[in-house]
């Protein structure tokens, strides 16, 4: 044969060597049960961690870059009973704030770990609430942290008896020197309003949603976006022109290098109606300006693709708005994913799932959401339950907020009684978006990992190497630790592990 032929066959074998993803594991520990709850840290002076907690028992594991296991870091000084864990990870250090009950009152501390596993203070006291004699089960502080990690905001809210909601809230610096505190009152006019979407810019803007529904787990039919500037005592509030269409599921994505706030979800015509596209709202909250406001309809040959088995018309009925992604040309990247569940008692649709975490009247104190993940309880439901995740759409629009392109991610997942193998991963690896997914293979779940360039093109990429028929990944629970490094979760046998994928 020649030898061009030779170095064709050499140049395939090296390209599919340099496109395939390395595969690393964590041995199973004894300590690390299937019900252990946990939280990836990342890098942190050149180690991974990993936080656990179960039954009372709280540490940092550590590891090398090939995963094998350097410290397992108690943290005595925590109380046995929790009421929340949020961690904020630098690469030299890593800051746990905790809150737990004592008595008639419950306390929010921040406790600073260094790199090499020590703690060369004593934890700092934020603040504490008295409640009397009630007993909380939910947090009382929430914290956010800006996307560059420079602010950190730890606040708690308070509903009066004219239905306000007083906002305490601590502005901090990485280093958590205060730089604000402050008490602001937010008129809650029924229980028909609801806030979500908390979120902290770079220069410290505290910034969330306020929006009314027209009845108990329906759309929304007004709604607000709140601003606090970092050392102003007050909300600046910025309504919704949504006109006559209905609009469910608002998320909200922040643009630091811009000051602009991104607010996006689908819209209906009629009240439990099919969804017929994206309501989309720029917001210049450094110029305190609106940039536009527009409704996106979904194109036939957009529905088309994406109904699966539902009708064209009701295509998106099922779809939920899952991240949203700033591009550096002013866009912006939206991903939704087909998700419901089917029942041998009752049936379901989209209206079952929305505004749960938010609904309804808050307690004495107002907790948003928890961040610590604990997959096997993350969403089981009764016998008879079936989860299903299907196909992901990606829709890219431009800076003035036109569709540019859309593809589909395929997939078919379902699963009983639990979701915590189901759903995707996605990883930006710069040079394109990576989406991580089990798919069924006889009785077993096999990873796949389909990519997509910035103009819209999607390939299957090649079967992950050193994958482990004995581990089973719970992709959705995973997170990106560097810039082409992610960790996953996975289950092997009776224990919680971690898989390492180098892109």
């Amino acid at each position: 044969m020649p030898l061009r032929f030779y170095c064709w066959v050499l140049l395939l074998f090296v390209g599919s060597a340099a496109m395939a993803q390395k595969v690393t594991y964590t041995d199973p520990e004894k300590d690390d049960f299937k019900t252990t709850e946990f939280e990836i840290i990342g890098k942190v002076g050149g180690k991974i961690m990993v936080y656990k907690s179960d039954r009372g028992e709280f540490a940092v594991s550590t590891y090398d870059n090939d995963l094998k296991p350097l410290q397992r870091i108690p943290l005595d000084f925590l109380p046995k009973k929790l009421l929340s864990m949020d961690l904020v990870a630098y690469p030299d250090r890593v800051l746990f704030f905790y809150q737990f009950q004592r008595k008639d009152a419950v306390f929010a501390f921040c406790a600073t770990m260094q790199a090499d596993g020590g703690f060369n203070q004593a934890p700092l006291l934020l603040d504490s609430t008295r409640i009397g004699n009630a007993t909380v089960e939910n947090k009382v502080y929430s914290v956010q942290f800006s996307e560059d990690k420079s602010k950190i905001m730890l606040y708690k809210i308070n509903q009066d008896r004219q239905n306000d909601n007083i906002f305490y809230t601590f502005l901090y610096d990485s280093s958590m020197l205060l730089i604000n505190n402050s008490r602001v009152s937010l008129p809650m006019e029924s229980k028909k309003h609801f806030l979500g979407n908390f979120s902290l810019g770079n220069d410290g803007d505290f910034i969330f949603t306020k929006l009314e529904r027209s009845n108990n787990r329906d759309v929304m039919i007004g709604g607000q976006l709140i601003h606090k500037q970092p050392t102003v005592d007050s909300f600046a509030t910025y309504p919704f022109a949504l006109k006559d269409q209905l609009v469910d599921e608002l998320k909200v994505k922040l643009d630091n290098s811009t000051k602009r706030v991104l607010t996006t979800g689908f819209y209906y015509k009629q009240k439990r109606g099919n969804v017929e596209g994206l309501y989309i709202n720029k917001f210049d909250f450094g110029q305190k300006q609106s940039v536009y406001e527009k409704f996106v309809d979904f194109s036939q040959e957009l529905k088309a693709s994406a109904k699966g088995d539902a009708s064209t018309a009701g295509a998106f009925n099922d779809y939920f708005l899952r991240r949203i992604v700033n591009l550096k040309s002013g866009g912006f990247l939206v991903t939704a994913e087909c998700f419901y569940t089917t029942s041998r008692y009752q049936p379901y649709n989209r209206w079952n799932y929305l505004y749960g975490p938010y609904g309804g009247m808050y307690p004495y104190y107002y907790s948003p959401y928890s961040s610590m993940y604990n997959p096997w309880y993350y969403n089981n439901g009764p016998q008879g339950y079936r989860y299903h995740y299907d196909n992901v759409a990606v829709l890219s629009y431009d800076e003035e907020g036109n569709l540019q392109w859309s593809n589909i991610v395929n997939k078919q997942q379902y699963d009983d009684g639990s979701d915590m193998f189901l759903s995707y991963l996605m990883v930006n690896v710069g040079s394109e978006l990576r989406f991580l997914f089990n798919e069924p293979d006889r009785r077993n779940w096999l990873v796949t990992d389909n990519s997509i360039t910035p103009d819209g093109k999607i390939s299957h990429m090649p079967t992950l190497r050193n994958l482990d028929k004995g581990y089973t990944w719970m992709p959705r629970f995973g997170k990106q630790i560097g810039a082409r490094t992610v960790l996953v979760p996975c289950v092997y046998r009776n224990y919680i592990c971690f898989a390492k994928i180098d892109f």
